[in-house]
């Protein structure tokens, strides 16, 4: 949405984000950016070979035909110099980037992570090979140039598949992980972790996240599809308990790290499906007073609902960056006996149609 002002984007969001709750619950004025540009503290570039040269952009939408791309106003400005850098060095190292239908070639995309408040850099190196010619001038190269890359991995992706990143990591360079701050408090990043692209706007909207749960030093909290902890570990300084959960082990790992270092002795995370842990939870007859979930774009399930609701909550604080599923699934809440309070809508995704938003929901 670049050619529309950003005034008009925002009055957009808002339309719509009213539209799709009306009858839910009364939505409130979007919270826009002061400076909308070069936001995104993550950047991924697909790496392909057209007319004789190496190319770098994304995928057209519905296809895997790359759009080549130098630099994009939504981007970090320093990763897309990055990406570039390194498109120069596979052209003067000869790596041959790789091709989809043949399955040949070395170099597949190249992930750039930007810690905003702390300036680490992470580079990640997407090959469908483990053996990396020159490797370590390879990284030297680009370090010789962009001397603030504080890690460089590189990670083994060889499936046909629209899947980014594969399952095998090698550090090249580094300590293999970056961190950043967010609301006062200090996150490590790895390459195959979840963190929010735009910490700027991330911050305003866990803030109300945090206003809306209402805790009081007491509460026993669930923190659901709970990441690398960050919701988790910021509430835990204002409640009792609070218990992290989350399938993806890379992801848990960093949380307990990330609540280590930030002496966060209230919080224990659980490598599991939060539907099951939760059903598991209700069948001992446990409870909890506040639960916090902030799924993908596809949203929540039935399932999961009726396992929040087994709990009895008196509150569950719903951070939605799909407007449409949120609708959707505020209807089943409402089914389980849980009444939306107000929509707080946030664009952490200035330029684009995506909006994110959070609800409170009371027993």
């Amino acid at each position: 949405m670049l050619d529309i002002p950003y005034d008009e984007q925002l009055k957009r969001k808002q339309r719509n984000v009213e539209r799709l709750l009306s009858g839910a619950c009364k939505v409130q004025p979007v919270t826009g950016m002061e400076i909308p540009f070069h936001y995104r503290n993550k950047v991924h570039a697909v790496f392909g070979f057209q007319k004789g040269e190496i190319i770098s952009g994304v995928y057209q939408e519905g296809s895997h035909r790359i759009v080549p791309v130098k630099s994009c106003m939504i981007e970090d400005e320093k990763a897309d110099e990055i990406i570039g850098t390194v498109r120069e060095l596979a052209k003067s190292f000869k790596i041959r980037t790789y091709d989809e239908d043949t399955g040949f070639g070395l170099l597949r995309h190249v992930l750039v992570k930007r810690g905003f408040a702390t300036g680490e850099i992470m580079v990640v190196l997407v090959t469908a090979s483990p053996v990396f010619p020159s490797r370590n001038h390879f990284v030297k190269a680009l370090r010789d140039r962009h001397p603030e890359i504080t890690t460089v991995i590189q990670n083994q992706n060889d499936r046909s598949t629209s899947m980014v990143l594969g399952d095998k990591e090698r550090v090249l360079y580094g300590k293999g992980y970056i961190e950043d701050e967010l609301c006062g408090c200090r996150f490590r990043i790895s390459g195959k972790s979840f963190y929010q692209v735009n910490p700027v706007q991330t911050e305003k909207l866990y803030g109300k996240a945090m206003e809306l749960a209402g805790l009081t030093g007491q509460e026993t909290v669930i923190d659901a599809y709970c990441g690398t902890g960050t919701i988790g570990i910021i509430a835990a300084a204002k409640a009792g308990r609070v218990i992290g959960v989350e399938l993806n082990p890379d992801a848990v790992r960093d949380a307990a790290a990330n609540a280590k270092r930030n002496r966060t002795e209230n919080i224990q995370f659980y490598q599991n499906d939060a539907t099951a842990f939760m059903t598991g939870m209700a069948a001992q007859g446990e409870r909890a007073d506040v639960i916090f979930m902030d799924p993908p774009r596809s949203g929540s399930t039935e399932e999961f609902i009726r396992a929040a609701a087994a709990l009895k909550p008196s509150r569950v604080v719903y951070i939605s960056c799909n407007p449409e599923t949120l609708a959707r699934d505020l209807k089943v809440f409402k089914q389980f006996g849980y009444r939306a309070g107000e929509c707080w809508p946030y664009d952490l995704f200035p330029h684009t149609e995506h909006c994110e938003a959070v609800v409170v929901l009371s027993r």
